[in-house]
């Protein structure tokens, strides 16, 4: 039986939260820094717990204005304090709601530079594992985010992206090139499909790169983003495809 988790990034402010709650296995929750609040790290929590949805954190530089998509240049003190401070807050709302947090996803800017720089994913996760040994990361297949994890023995759990376009070395085409986000459902389906059952993804320049990645992330802040999700899981479902958040990889001991 094959098994594909679904995620999506939430708390940001795009008012479609519970549906996406409906339709994903798991769910990446801002906590302060490009969006979300108590409240809505509240919310969504209580959601998760009700629905049996699997709950992570999604931190990103503090940095509101432009939702964390741009790289701020600080002191390298001065980031992790700004990642502790998210994660403390969400894992005391986590705690109080009674819902464990089981991954870290980074969000934004800050994921593409750990998919890119491999010293500094590893002093990123280095710092959550401190924080929490049990923590696992949600990570980029194939990037530097995934090294990062296995030299600093935090647990893993691979990711690829339904409407994002990749380059020919398995990252990310930036927001700012034509292309780099798929609008189009019917070939965002057939990426999901083809992901699932035979671990392959197609780069902007028709390159076809493997990928062991076991969840899908969905965009919950693009238009129609809801019945998106929906249909991506109708079409796994129709092909036989279960839809749970798998454990994840265990770091070697």
């Amino acid at each position: 039986m094959t098994t594909i988790d679904l995620n999506a990034d939430l708390g940001e402010g795009m008012g479609t939260d519970e549906d996406l709650l409906e339709i994903v296995s798991s769910a990446s929750i801002a906590c302060g820094g490009h969006a979300g609040d108590s409240a809505t790290i509240r919310h969504i929590l209580k959601f998760c717990k009700a629905r049996g949805v699997r709950a992570g954190a999604h931190p990103g530089y503090a940095d509101p204005k432009r939702f964390g998509r741009f790289r701020l240049v600080m002191p390298l003190d001065q980031l992790l304090g700004q990642i502790r401070s998210q994660l403390f807050l969400v894992r005391f709302i986590a705690d109080e709601v009674g819902t464990p947090l089981k991954y870290v996803k980074l969000h934004g800017a800050l994921a593409n530079q750990t998919a890119e720089e491999l010293a500094f994913a590893v002093g990123i996760f280095a710092t959550i594992q401190a924080m929490d040994p049990k923590m696992a990361v949600l990570a980029l297949d194939n990037s530097e985010q995934v090294r990062a994890a296995k030299a600093v023995g935090m647990p893993l759990i691979r990711e690829a992206y339904a409407d994002r376009a990749y380059t020919a070395d398995g990252l990310l085409v930036p927001r700012s090139q034509e292309g780099a986000v798929i609008h189009d459902s019917e070939a965002v389906i057939a990426r999901c499909l083809r992901l699932a059952k035979a671990g392959e993804i197609v780069a902007i320049d028709g390159t076809v790169l493997k990928s062991s990645a076991r969840s899908i992330c969905l965009h919950g802040d693009t238009p129609g983003a809801v019945d998106l999700a929906g249909d991506v899981r109708d079409a796994l479902e129709g092909e036989g495809i279960t839809i749970a958040a798998e454990p994840p990889e265990m770091p070697d001991m």
